[in-house]
């Protein structure tokens, strides 16, 4: 099965709007060396297109330089794919139109709902792992698909609480779906560390189940940590650098995978863009390491 993504399998940034003009710099700090260069360079970047969905203005000006520069992903946040009455057609809408306009060589959403009865939450909202959930669910993810002309990407969640009535595990959940539409995995891998301590399940076999086959994109973000007497909670709330924890999740999974399209999200309290770009290099050197093992 083809992954759905042609983001080139390197290390890239969620990037904000304080930061483009450093992503588009032709050379930091006024020096023309190409090695320095590159090394202030993602490999590619990833925006939430909802934040273009205007008919133009400075934000397209933006968008648009930095699209003739990067590989672009579009990461959405409101088709609402597990809502009771279906995907909001008007984002939807918008989103093909921006999609027409810019070409990404990514566009993902997520297992979740944020709507339902004509209300919208902003929140990413767990759905039941259920063969009913399931059906609906892929049914929409086909709607998108179908409209866009392109398979798309789904990001496992961050859960806080557990359905009394799931009827099967997250990843065969995520597999299911891959099998019946088509689409591929967006692997948060801080949402796996964040599902499996608030569930008190153990994360390294939560990212064992995933296969890595299906993976176009993996997410690497922080959190933060509330102390409560039955244990911490955490928070995905993307503030934060990635945790060790996570990051050893990073190598287990890269062992088995190899080299893939890795993004370093970071949406609140957004650090200076040298931050972003060392999260970048992290990760990249553990992709090569993993590809230093394989070739021994």
């Amino acid at each position: 099965m083809a992954i759905p993504t042609l983001l080139p399998p390197s290390t890239g940034i969620g990037l904000k709007p304080q930061h483009y003009e450093a992503a588009l710099a032709r050379s930091p700090a006024g020096t023309s060396s190409s090695q320095v260069r590159s090394k202030l360079r993602p490999g590619w970047v990833e925006v939430h297109p909802q934040n273009y969905f205007c008919a133009g203005g400075p934000p397209h000006r933006w968008l648009t330089a930095v699209a003739e520069s990067y590989p672009l992903s579009f990461h959405s946040v409101g088709l609402s794919l597990g809502s009771a009455t279906g995907v909001d057609r008007r984002e939807l809408a918008q989103l093909v139109a921006l999609c027409e306009r810019y070409r990404p060589a990514s566009v993902s959403d997520h297992l979740s709902w944020s709507g339902s009865a004509g209300n919208r939450y902003p929140d990413l909202l767990p759905v039941p792992y259920t063969r009913e959930c399931l059906d609906h669910f892929a049914v929409q993810v086909s709607v998108v698909q179908e409209c866009l002309g392109r398979p798309i990407l789904i990001e496992n969640p961050s859960r806080y609480l557990a359905f009394l009535g799931d009827e099967m595990r997250e990843a065969e959940f995520l597999h299911e779906l891959c099998r019946t539409t088509g689409c591929g995995i967006l692997l948060d891998i801080n949402n796996i560390e964040v599902s499996a301590t608030n569930l008190k399940l153990d994360p390294f076999t939560m990212l064992d189940a995933i296969d890595p086959a299906l993976v176009g994109e993996v997410h690497l973000a922080g959190h933060a940590v509330e102390e409560h007497e039955e244990g911490p909670l955490l928070i995905d709330d993307h503030g934060s650098p990635v945790s060790d924890l996570t990051w050893r999740l990073f190598e287990r999974f890269v062992a088995r995978a190899g080299r893939v399209p890795v993004l370093i999200e970071w949406d609140t309290d957004v650090p200076d863009y040298g931050v972003l770009i060392g999260e970048a290099a992290k990760a990249d050197r553990i992709m090569c390491s993993a590809e230093l093992g394989h070739a021994a």
